[in-house]
């Protein structure tokens, strides 16, 4: 398994919390998803074969910035 720790702008709430968590859950190898929008990160816990720009890549299709 790996975790990784994404820093995202432009979450202001917990809806925008629950829309990342929602789609990043929905990823193939995926096991938890952790929005924070009060520090700005994403953590995410999942299989060995999951890309980390695939990750980042969801994240921006939903409207938010990677930093």
């Amino acid at each position: 398994m790996k975790e990784f720790i994404i820093k995202v702008d432009g979450m202001v709430c917990g809806g925008c919390e629950n829309r990342i968590q929602t789609a990043i859950k929905s990823m193939k190898g995926v096991k938890k998803v952790v929005a924070d929008y009060k520090k700005g990160i994403v953590t995410i816990l999942a299989k060995d074969d999951i890309n980390e720009k695939e990750i980042k890549e969801k994240i921006k299709d939903i409207g938010f910035e990677v930093l």
